[in-house]
């Protein structure tokens, strides 16, 4: 606790500046960003199921080889492959809750006027970042389902598989970043 009060303090404290207020996360009403809620909450359930099967699968893997002397040449592809979709499908969800890392050193020091331009600004750069690395991972996603490609192990999982959950979260992302932006605006927030 910083100073007694509620808010915790994760970096630098700058005498005379007062804390930012936490982010307030702007919700949407109507069916789309209903939709989009209930599909971040499945992806997010999907990516716990993933990580805990990534859990079983690397535990598993140690115990064979330390206790049995049985090689397994599937799990880390399988391990990835789990990890990779848990981060990227419940990427959505935590733009949603705004859990993504943030500083706020800069906008406890901005006039509120400058750090709604501020907050506006970065939402779009983010957006269009995250298009781009959307559009990118469809087309490898692509190039990987048409060239029929795998990983080089002898396991040889289709590579399909990591591109469209990159692709797919992404997206998602790109869906959730372009709702918040268009509330955000709306809500002159």
């Amino acid at each position: 606790m910083a100073n007694g009060g509620g808010a915790m303090s994760h970096g630098v404290d700058i005498p005379g500046v007062t804390e930012a207020p936490a982010a307030v996360v702007a919700t949407a009403r109507g069916p789309l960003p209903r939709a989009i809620a209930a599909i971040n909450a499945v992806m997010v359930f999907i990516g716990m199921l993933a990580l805990l099967l990534a859990s079983f699968v690397l535990t598993y893997s140690v115990f064979s080889r330390y206790m049995f002397k049985a090689a397994t040449d599937w799990q880390d592809e399988v391990a990835v492959f789990s990890i990779v979709g848990a981060v990227f499908l419940s990427g959505a969800w935590v733009q949603a809750q705004r859990g993504h890392v943030g500083i706020d050193a800069i906008a406890s020091i901005l006039p509120e006027s400058v750090n709604r331009i501020r907050r506006i600004v970065v939402d779009i750069l983010t957006l269009v970042f995250c298009a781009f690395f959307a559009w990118k991972s469809w087309t490898l996603f692509h190039e990987a389902w048409v060239d029929k490609m795998t990983t080089s192990s002898t396991f040889s999982p289709p590579l399909t598989i990591p591109y469209g959950l990159m692709a797919t979260g992404m997206t998602l992302l790109v869906a959730q970043l372009l709702l918040q932006s268009i509330v955000r605006v709306a809500e002159r927030e």
